[in-house]
């Protein structure tokens, strides 16, 4: 089974893609645990995954700091695990979740770990959008660049949290081209593909895709 019939049995439901993964026992688990988070379905995710790494972020998705906490509990100081450390903290809304940031913004550049570095720029202009849009939007600049010079196109979270910044200081039609944007990148019940409806101003989509991905309120505390 190749990934995309995955993907597709993922978009239609739990149980369609269990019978999709019973079906392929050559199929990675691991594989198709990444494709579940992926593709908003954290629960599969936990259910096909041991790796912690996997297992920490679907269990961010829902929200459930503490059982993120102990998956990354023996995992040592490297660019993704200090990176899901600072959501973590950013879902419960603690003080340390900047300095975390930060810290694995460091140790992506150190390590030339494009993704997380991006990554680390998209929570990091979330975490200061409340209280300064403008060094918010500084910080997501620092994360298009990475792509740019990588060759990549611009993450859909990091282009969603962008429009946020930009509508927060003024620039209403440029937030909405880049929200469209962030949307047609966006996979479906994602942080992304929230924050991206939540831009355009589509409330009741935003909701209705959050309740599909059991995306906790946290992922778009900061919009509020």
């Amino acid at each position: 089974m190749d990934a995309a019939r995955l993907a597709a049995a993922l978009d239609q439901g739990e149980d369609q893609a269990q019978r999709a993964f019973a079906a392929a026992p050559g199929w990675s688990a691991e594989a198709a645990a990444a494709l579940a988070l992926q593709r908003g379905r954290p629960r599969l995710a936990l259910a096909w995954s041991r790796d912690p790494l996997i297992r920490a972020a679907a269990h961010l998705r829902l929200g459930a700091v503490a059982e993120a906490r102990r998956e990354l509990a023996s995992l040592s100081d490297a660019a993704r695990s200090t990176l899901l450390r600072a959501r973590a903290g950013a879902l419960a809304g603690e003080l340390g979740a900047e300095a975390l940031a930060v810290q694995a913004r460091l140790l992506a550049r150190q390590e030339g770990d494009a993704g997380a570095l991006v990554a680390a720029a998209t929570l990091l202009g979330e975490l200061a959008l409340p209280t300064d849009p403008r060094r918010s939007l500084r910080t997501l600049a620092e994360g298009l660049k990475v792509a740019e010079l990588t060759g990549q196109e611009a993450d859909a979270h990091l282009l969603a949290v962008l429009a946020h910044a930009q509508r927060a200081l003024g620039a209403g039609p440029k937030a909405g081209r880049t929200a469209e944007k962030a949307l047609a990148r966006s996979a479906p019940r994602s942080p992304a593909r929230v924050l991206a409806l939540l831009a355009c101003g589509q409330s009741a989509a935003a909701e209705a895709e959050a309740q599909a991905g059991e995306l906790a309120p946290g992922w778009w505390r900061f919009t509020r």
